[in-house]
């Protein structure tokens, strides 16, 4: 998605070889246009798969989910990261640890909201070693329901994450696709095949 690749390169910067900071736009402060186009996007992707809620994590797969949510007239579910006094039973539960913030969370969604009749698309803002992938998944086959596919937001294929989920036969829609940050620079898949 050229509009992303050029947020990307404008707004975002390269921390190290491996973090990239996009909170000017997806992860802190959001940018509602951007993440309009980005939702319409995921859509378009994910037209024609029979999708009955949308899962993703909080907080920063939140906004291009609701988007795609609105786009594609379904509900979005966030796992969360804590628990609260209004949920606290019946959930389904599974592990994420952050690449981004070097911490393990338990993640859980209520039972009350994906069961065996859900088509799911879960749509995440990175995808870098998978881990949060597969903790939606865990919460996805606990549920019983089936898997539409993966939408992502940002992907560094330079880490073993989509490698790893495309591996196990699941389709992975990223709009950026990142193919090295070294140096402090940007370079995208669509960059490289062209040199």
């Amino acid at each position: 998605m050229k509009r992303l690749q050029d947020k990307i390169n404008e707004e975002g910067r390269v921390i190290s070889a491996a973090v990239l900071k996009v909170d000017s736009f997806l992860n802190h402060q959001i940018d509602p246009v951007l993440m309009k186009e980005i939702g319409d996007e995921f859509a378009d992707r994910f037209a024609n798969s029979g999708i009955t809620k949308i899962l993703t994590i909080e907080s920063s797969g939140i906004a291009p989910a609701t988007m795609a949510g609105l786009n594609l007239g379904v509900p979005v579910i966030f796992a969360r990261k804590r628990k609260s006094l209004t949920l606290s039973e019946n959930l389904y539960t599974g592990s994420v640890h952050s690449f981004t913030k070097n911490e393990t969370n338990d993640i859980s969604v209520s039972k009350d909201f994906i069961d065996h009749n859900d088509v799911v698309l879960i749509i995440d803002d990175f995808l870098a070693n998978g881990q949060a992938v597969l903790g939606l998944l865990d919460i996805l086959k606990q549920a019983g329901a089936s898997l539409a596919g993966v939408g992502i937001v940002i992907e560094k294929g330079f880490q073993n994450g989509g490698k790893m989920i495309r591996d196990r036969g699941i389709r992975v829609e990223s709009l950026a696709r990142i193919y090295s940050m070294e140096n402090g620079h940007v370079e995208f898949y669509e960059e490289v095949k062209t040199i």
